[in-house]
């Protein structure tokens, strides 16, 4: 799996976490038939664990290889490229031979050995940048991956800390990261995270969802990144946040007319 930027919006969707085949499947079908239907790019996203909850009672997984196993079901079934989170650089070596695209979470960010192993995969690599970080300061991120002689890499804005339990998203973040040469992502669940604000559990605006995403469309993202879940109010993790999958179809067409649209104005910038 190749990403450029400059082309067709392109998604990032699927639940937070792999909670079981039947669902991941469910999920993967509708997205596949997105895909079809709307000749968009859909990329699957899945966790096959979480290693950065807020409570030790959090759910965090079913089992590293049964949840890598359903993503490489769901690649070879559907002909999803597929995308996963690693989290230490053993997870790099096990977690690649399953999945297309290898994901940094925001918190690693900065973590070298496990930006060099994922450069080292030769698998895209998504890094999102840290609530912690500016913009600008993502170029050192990304120098750590095509150092190894990976360029297939994306950045992603999932917002910024403003205060205690709170995020904000600083649009010119979007083409100030485009400045380095690849495509960038807005995340558009986990920025409407409300960090730890529920008694040990993330809470979130998901209320907020479109207007945001439409803003980071307007702003020049090249992709966008949904969780998606048949019942969000269920979800296992970021329950709070996660679209509806009935809706994902009606708002990826929504915003790639959008992206169309603002493709076909050319506006001279002085």
């Amino acid at each position: 799996m190749t990403i450029r930027g400059g082309g067709p919006l392109f998604f990032i969707a699927g639940p937070c976490i792999i909670e079981g085949r039947e669902m991941a499947f469910d999920v993967a079908s509708v997205l596949s038939a997105v895909r079809d239907k709307l000749a968009l790019p859909i990329i699957f996203k899945g966790s096959f664990k979480k290693a950065n909850r807020s409570s030790a009672s959090s759910f965090t997984g079913i089992g590293d290889r049964e949840a890598l196993e359903i993503l490489a079901e769901i690649r070879d079934t559907f002909g999803l490229p597929v995308l996963t989170d690693v989290h230490e650089t053993s997870d790099v070596e096990q977690a690649s031979r399953y999945v297309d695209a290898l994901q940094i979470p925001a918190f690693l960010c900065r973590q070298t050995d496990l930006l060099v192993a994922a450069g080292k995969s030769g698998l895209c690599v998504n890094i999102k940048k840290g609530q912690f970080m500016a913009p600008e300061d993502m170029a050192m991120a990304l120098e750590k991956v095509i150092g190894t002689g990976n360029t297939n890499v994306m950045l992603t804005e999932r917002g910024t800390m403003f205060g205690y339990h709170n995020l904000v998203v600083d649009f010119r973040g979007i083409p100030g990261m485009r400045r380095e040469g690849y495509p960038v992502v807005y995340d558009a669940t986990h920025s409407l995270q409300l960090p730890s604000a529920g008694n040990g559990v993330t809470g979130g605006q998901r209320e907020f969802l479109l207007p945001m995403a439409r803003a980071a469309v307007a702003a020049g993202a090249d992709g966008l990144f949904f969780e998606v879940h048949p019942d969000p109010d269920k979800a296992l993790s970021d329950a709070s946040t996660q679209m509806a999958l009935k809706d994902f179809q009606q708002v990826a067409g929504h915003l790639d007319r959008l992206h169309r649209f603002l493709g076909s104005e050319h506006i001279e910038q002085r």
